[in-house]
């Protein structure tokens, strides 16, 4: 007696008593014309059956044929999830992700892409639009005609320097890994291609770094080079070169420089070479004195941080960031903060993050004037007056700032002062008005068409920022003009001198009003008192 509680085992196991019928019918001697037709319609009755059922034999059915015995193996196994395709393919994705995970050393990631919610803005400000550099862009169309000066470039090199290709290449293959590591996501280059690249784009920065600083004509190019001049050319590189997608790691750079010099340890030699370079895209041109200048060090009390150090796997645009920032800024801890309430917290964070406009200010009695530092960011508020550094704004100025706002949103062992100073400066400008009264006072020097596209720039780069304002510099700063902003007594004295002493013949014009004023009530206190007390 057979036991069989599976429902599929049980139709399989019928099929098979059928089946068993069959051969034993079929091997009889001789068959007959009314048993062959038997065992047709047999067998027609077995293929309904089971496409009727639409049964699928379990892993666990074994059937064997062999002359005229037939060995039926029913066992029930346990219905596993991992045979269905739907797991199966969960499983494989699990797999790939454990792969990913294992192979990757996300502590050596520098070099990203544009996060997604920045790229609302023109693709002209964070996509390169003369040389491609890295491999996030390598091989695009309209960016392959500077390949040809590239090798240019890597030529001139070696035929200066009296080199072989060979001890580049080889230099770079110890590299490969470790490069790339420093980028985000997989890179589908083969490792010859990729090793070609480094060594291309590697010579080719190195090139246009000497050349800036030491003159392209003292390297051999001719005066008439369309590329290596300082032209219009070499501007649009400049700002390629500073994207946070269009980056060479600097250790590459580090040791192809290395090559050229026969001297392997100078790693501070090529982030010199970059900051010269990049000089032009500064934020702030301020002339500084020799007393100011040493007023402006004896006042700063941090140490001093050195932005051409060892930087290990980093770029240029992070040492372009480091000498923006120098003695970088860092707000103090705040462990009071701790012992509030969640929605305490959420109530500070609205006060010190929303910094009213310049025009609201100056009714509050706020005033602006200009600081005397190179150092862009570094923002003081005092006795009413807030003293912002000058700041530059040029045609590039967008691009530079969207790209270091990338940087610090994307790397985990960055600070975010230049976030901090961006949105700082955009919650001063809210309309053309607010840029022309700091344009007024030399805050802002820009060369745009007018006031109103250095607001919608502004407006743009903090559209979609991820910020949080107690990890900010500017937030204690931010406090402090909030308070004053509320203390009615500035508004009214601020009301009164807007409307009374704007100009000198409104303050002569007042203060005879007011000596008018006083004479009158004089004169009448006099009538008044001869009347009740008239002299004797």
């Amino acid at each position: 007696m057979v036991a069989v509680f599976n429902k599929d085992l049980l139709s399989w196991y019928l099929i098979a008593l059928k089946l068993n019928e069959v051969v034993v019918a079929g091997i009889s001697n001789h068959e007959s014309p009314s048993s062959r037709r038997s065992t047709e319609s047999q067998e027609q009755q077995l293929q309904s059956i089971v496409q009727n059922q639409q049964l699928q034999p379990p892993d666990s059915l074994q059937i064997e044929v062999q002359d005229e015995d037939i060995s039926i193996n029913v066992e029930e196994a346990p219905k596993s999830p991992g045979n269905d395709e739907w797991v199966i393919s969960i499983r494989d994705k699990l797999n790939q992700a454990r792969k990913e995970h294992v192979a990757g050393p996300w502590e050596k990631l520098c070099i990203y892409r544009m996060p997604h919610y920045l790229r609302d803005g023109e693709d002209k400000a964070f996509i390169p639009q003369t040389v491609a550099l890295g491999p996030y862009h390598h091989g695009r169309r309209r960016l392959r005609h500077m390949d040809h000066h590239k090798w240019r470039a890597l030529h001139h090199i070696l035929k200066r320097k009296k080199q072989d290709i060979c001890t580049y290449i080889e230099a770079v293959k110890e590299l490969e890994e470790k490069a790339r590591a420093c980028y985000e996501g997989t890179i589908s280059l083969s490792s010859n291609e990729f090793v070609e690249m480094m060594v291309l784009d590697g010579c080719f920065i190195l090139e246009v770094f000497r050349g800036a600083v030491r003159g392209f004509m003292n390297l051999g190019y001719s005066r008439n080079d369309p590329i290596f001049a300082m032209r219009g050319s070499m501007h649009s590189i400049q700002r390629d070169m500073i994207m946070i997608e269009n980056q060479i790691p600097l250790f590459i750079l580090d040791r192809l420089y290395g090559i050229q010099s026969c001297e392997p340890d100078q790693n501070a030699d090529v982030a010199k070479l970059a900051l010269r370079f990049f000089d032009p895209l500064m934020p702030t041109d301020e002339p500084l004195t020799l007393t100011e200048k040493n007023k402006l060090e004896s006042s700063l009390v941090t140490s001093t941080f050195d932005p051409l150090a060892d930087l290990g796997g980093l770029h240029c645009l992070d040492v372009f960031r480091r000498s923006l920032l120098r003695v970088g800024p860092k707000p103090p801890p705040k462990v009071w903060m701790k012992k509030w309430s969640h929605v305490s917290r959420v109530a500070v964070k609205r006060r010190q993050q929303l910094i009213h406009c310049v025009t609201e200010l100056k009714e509050a009695g706020v005033k602006f004037e200009r600081r005397k530092t190179d150092r862009f960011w570094d923002i003081k508020f005092k006795n009413g007056i807030l003293s912002i550094p000058r700041l530059l704004i040029h045609d590039g100025t967008g691009s530079l700032f969207l790209n270091l706002i990338a940087f610090e949103q994307c790397h985990v062992d960055c600070t975010n002062d230049i976030t901090s100073y961006v949105i700082f400066m955009d919650n001063l400008i809210n309309f053309p008005a607010d840029v022309s009264h700091l344009h007024y006072r030399g805050i802002i020097e820009h060369w745009l068409g007018n006031d109103a596209e250095v607001c919608d720039l502004f407006n743009r780069l903090c559209q979609e920022v991820v910020f949080d304002i107690n990890d900010s510099y500017l937030s204690d700063l931010s406090e402090q003009i909030n308070r004053y902003y509320d203390r009615r007594w500035n508004t009214w004295r601020a009301s009164l001198t807007h409307k009374y002493f704007n100009n000198p013949w409104a303050t002569i014009s007042f203060i005879a009003a007011f000596l008018l004023l006083v004479l009158t009530f004089a004169q009448t206190f006099y009538t008044v008192y001869s009347y009740y007390r008239p002299m004797s």
